[in-house]
C-alpha cells in the first residue's frame, strides 16, 4: 500500500510568504490563464513570487494564455508582455524596444521539444538541437537582463523530459548558461508539483520513472563579493 507523507515542515523565518518554500505544491490553478492552453502552468507559484519579491512591475516573455498577466491584474500590478504569436520573439532585440524596467521577469518557455507547439522556426519546441534550445534560451536571458531593474529577478520554469531514449535535464543546463550571461541563482530552485497533468491519466507498456514536477530557478544579476583581507 502507497503512503503518502506530509511535506517537510519549513523553519519559521520573516518572509512575507511563509508557505513559499523549495516545494511548491498546490492543486488547482486559480482563476488565472485557460487550463486548456497546452503545457499552461497556474498562477499560484507566479503570484507567491511576485509577493515574495515585492516586485511592483512584471514582464511576461512568453505570454501564452495570459495567466501572469491576471496574477498581476489581481495583485494591482502592471505587468507587459509578450509572445511569438502575437510577432514578439524574446529572442530578438526588438521585442524589448519600448519596454520599461521591471522588478521581476517571468518566463514559462517550452520545455524544448516535448510539446510541439507549432512550425515556427523561431519557437523553442521547433529547434532540431538541445544546443540550439540552450543558445536561444541564453539570448532571451541576455536580453530580458536588459531590462531588469538592478535588484530585479528573472524566474524560468520548466522541466526535464525524456527524449528519443535521452534524459534532458533543461532547468540544470540553463543554470550554467544563465551564469555566462552574469546571472546568478538567486534562492534555492524550486520543485512545482504538477497537479492534473494529462499523462498522469494515460496508461503505458513500457516502464520508466515518471516524471511529477518542474523547476523554477530564479536569477538575479551577479555581483562580485569582495572578500576582506583580498585584494
Amino acid at each position: 500500500m502507497t503512503q503518502f507523507v506530509p511535506l517537510p515542515a519549513a523553519p519559521v523565518n520573516a518572509s512575507p510568504v511563509p508557505h513559499l518554500t523549495s516545494i511548491h505544491s498546490r492543486r488547482g490553478r486559480g482563476p488565472y490563464g485557460n487550463s486548456r492552453y497546452r503545457g499552461n502552468c497556474g498562477g499560484y507559484l507566479i503570484r507567491d513570487l511576485i509577493r515574495y519579491f515585492n516586485a511592483r512591475s512584471v514582464l511576461d516573455l512568453m505570454s501564452g494564455s495570459g495567466t501572469c498577466e491576471d496574477v498581476c491584474r489581481e495583485l494591482q500590478i502592471p505587468c507587459q508582455t509578450m509572445d511569438l504569436k502575437n510577432g514578439q520573439d524574446a529572442a530578438d532585440p526588438r521585442s524589448y524596444q519600448g519596454i520599461q524596467p521591471v522588478d521581476f521577469i517571468w518566463a514559462h518557455p517550452p520545455y524544448w521539444r516535448m510539446i510541439r507547439y507549432n512550425n515556427h522556426e523561431n519557437c523553442l519546441s521547433s529547434l532540431p538541437t538541445l544546443d540550439a534550445f540552450l543558445d536561444r534560451m541564453q539570448t532571451i536571458l541576455r536580453l530580458s537582463k536588459t531590462v531588469l531593474n538592478p535588484h530585479g529577478k528573472i524566474a524560468v520554469l520548466l522541466g526535464g523530459f525524456s527524449d528519443r531514449g535521452r534524459y534532458q535535464p533543461l532547468p540544470q543546463l540553463l543554470v550554467e548558461r544563465a551564469i555566462r550571461e552574469g546571472l546568478w541563482p538567486a534562492t534555492t530552485e524550486i520543485v512545482r508539483f504538477q497537479h492534473g497533468n494529462t499523462s498522469s491519466r494515460r496508461h503505458y507498456e513500457s516502464s520508466f520513472i515518471p516524471g511529477l514536477h518542474d523547476t523554477c530557478m530564479i536569477y538575479q544579476i551577479h555581483k562580485t563579493h569582495h572578500i576582506e583581507g583580498q585584494s
